[in-house]
């Protein structure tokens, strides 16, 4: 069955796998014969119980998860996680930060309530338009982590190599490239990810977390929920949990798994990231904002000469079907968000009518 669907290039809440939508759909009023919506279950139940325990499973078994890690599901997203990572790990009330773009830096500002923070390489110097080098990073011995956002949503820029922490933990934001590629869960010591980007609908994250990070010893003023070992205790279960997007995001899973796991994936993500970059290094009108090297293959910041002509074409991609092409508030320009359930039919038919447009224009 074919649906009016236009293609959305929308950096967060994003596409989701039109096979993973229909089997919603169908089971949209009574879920496997239980007589209710999966929205209306309990989350104490048998039923939903099992959802959260295959969920669980499924991830463990796409990124090849380490026992001695927790998977945690997390209500609040991106933003609680910027609090609860200095929260949870700043034991000596010191951490070491990276900035690389608009997220990194909402990340710094949140921990610097909870301790000293340390931005040990920037690329602010030239518009986050490329990732610092991080072999030899300035680590402060008793600096509890060091923290990156893996793939900046907004500045489209991603590390393909990791910092080199000199043994501290390594913990890192990856939401906007979360399942994208495969990643070596041993190398980090915390990973977290809001899921409206890359797997499932909007209110929750995933956290993945070693086991000897969970602490109890808190400081007095972290609230329960606020606690990683409260919800490693509880199983994600402290409270009602965001149930409809655990259920939504176990179907994302299952579904990459049948598909070839993230080794397809980021054969998949490549391909349709060089059919949009090909044109725009070939372009006399529209330019790629990053350095190649440090390029995202998720989200695709570009520029025409100016704000007029940028909306003009912002315009223009609307009126023919391609949604949320405006680049973010905060750098203006055009971004492609092409995470991985976008089709490649989708980046061809921007990248043709985008060369159409340059061609009349």
């Amino acid at each position: 069955m074919k649906y009016d669907r236009s293609f959305n290039f929308s950096a967060g809440p994003a596409m989701m796998p039109e096979p993973v939508l229909e089997e919603i759909r169908d089971e949209m009023m009574n879920y496997r014969g239980s007589g209710t919506s999966v929205m209306e279950m309990s989350h104490r139940s048998k039923a939903f119980q099992q959802i959260a325990a295959d969920a669980e499973a499924d991830l463990r078994k796409l990124m090849n998860i380490p026992d001695n890690y927790k998977v945690l599901f997390i209500q609040g997203g991106g933003t609680v996680q910027f609090a609860m990572v200095p929260m949870n790990l700043m034991k000596n009330g010191k951490a070491v930060y990276i900035e690389t773009g608009a997220w990194s830096k909402k990340a710094i500002a949140e921990a610097k309530k909870y301790g000293e923070v340390i931005v040990a390489a920037s690329s602010k110097d030239k518009n986050f338009s490329y990732v610092p080098d991080c072999s030899d990073l300035d680590i402060p011995e008793d600096a509890d982590y060091v923290y990156i956002c893996e793939n900046e949503t907004i500045h489209g820029l991603t590390y393909n190599k990791l910092p080199n922490t000199k043994g501290h933990i390594l913990v890192s934001d990856q939401s906007s490239m979360f399942l994208s590629r495969p990643c070596n869960v041993a190398d980090y010591g915390l990973i977290w990810a809001g899921v409206q980007k890359n797997v499932g609908p909007a209110g929750m994250a995933v956290v993945i977390i070693r086991e000897d990070l969970l602490r109890d010893d808190l400081a007095p003023y972290v609230p329960a929920y606020m606690s990683y070992k409260t919800h490693a205790d509880n199983d994600s279960m402290y409270n009602t949990p965001n149930c409809w997007a655990i259920y939504c995001c176990g179907k994302v899973f299952r579904y990459l798994l049948d598909n070839g796991g993230v080794e397809a994936m980021e054969q998949r993500n490549i391909e349709k990231a060089k059919i949009l970059y090909d044109f725009l290094d070939n372009s006399k009108m529209f330019q790629g904002t990053v350095e190649k090297a440090d390029r995202s293959l998720m989200n695709v910041p570009f520029v025409t000469a100016s704000k007029e002509s940028d909306d003009a074409v912002v315009a223009a991609t609307k009126a023919a079907g391609f949604d949320n092409l405006k680049g973010h508030r905060s750098v203006g320009g055009l971004r492609a968000s092409i995470y991985n359930a976008m089709p490649k039919e989708g980046v061809e038919a921007l990248v043709a009518f985008l060369k159409d447009y340059e061609a009349k224009n």
